[in-house]
């Protein structure tokens, strides 16, 4: 791909969010873009950044690990986006600014203990499972608030908020959204200090957007089909 197509692309997509944002009621800039980059080179990544793109999902930590190297001379922001293993958890904590995905005690507790001492709190969210699905990852929506009051509470990591990945093709695009901000908001009401949605992709963005999605995860409407 050119740089000129990957700009192209970037400048319609953010079109489409800021019309997603403004038909919501938001500012424009109240929804940020996560290029979701794996599978993707490191040229690629270099490309969407000459094109103004600074954070960066990946889904695989050994891929990632090697663009992170490739390309430290950027100042880029990376986010590790997906489920989580025990033994990928110092790595997470040591090369990411961003986890999206917790959803066990454990996994948390092991990020806070691994995270440099050299580095800022990792920003971490609750992944939810708002959909239901038995082979989806996620906390069950019933026991969100009590999974983002002991994170909260972990040194080393910054709780922002909460993160899901609803099932395709599913009749209502908004209502797992709606399910992920009224989860949100009760967390809130609660007395946690949540400022991040994680939510919405390639194919149902703007319905993410118009339930309160703060953060997008977009990867083939930018960098194209994945092979």
């Amino acid at each position: 791909m050119t740089t000129a197509t990957l700009s192209a692309r970037l400048f319609t997509l953010r079109q489409r969010m800021a019309g997603a944002a403004r038909a919501a009621g938001r500012r424009p800039e109240s929804v940020h873009l996560i290029a979701v980059s794996k599978t993707f080179g490191a040229d690629a990544v270099r490309e969407a950044h000459g094109a103004g793109q600074l954070a960066f999902g990946e889904n695989y930590l050994q891929e990632a690990r090697a663009k992170i190297a490739a390309l430290r001379d950027l100042p880029l922001e990376w986010h590790f986006i997906g489920p989580i293993q025990s033994n990928k958890t110092a790595d997470l904590a040591a090369h990411f600014s961003w986890v999206h995905g917790v959803e066990r005690e454990k996994i948390a507790r092991r990020l806070s203990e691994q995270r440099p001492p050299n580095l800022p709190p990792l920003n971490v969210c609750v992944q939810v499972n708002v959909s239901g699905e038995t082979s989806k990852s996620g906390v069950r929506p019933d026991e969100t608030l009590a999974l983002c009051t002991r994170v909260a509470g972990l040194p080393q990591l910054k709780l922002r908020g909460l993160m899901a990945i609803p099932e395709p093709h599913r009749p209502d695009p908004r209502a797992a959204y709606k399910l992920l901000r009224e989860l949100y908001e009760a967390v809130r009401a609660a007395g946690l200090e949540l400022d991040t949605l994680s939510a919405g992709m390639s194919d149902d963005f703007e319905s993410a957007v118009a339930e309160g999605a703060t953060h997008i995860r977009i990867g083939t409407a930018l960098f194209g089909k994945r092979t």
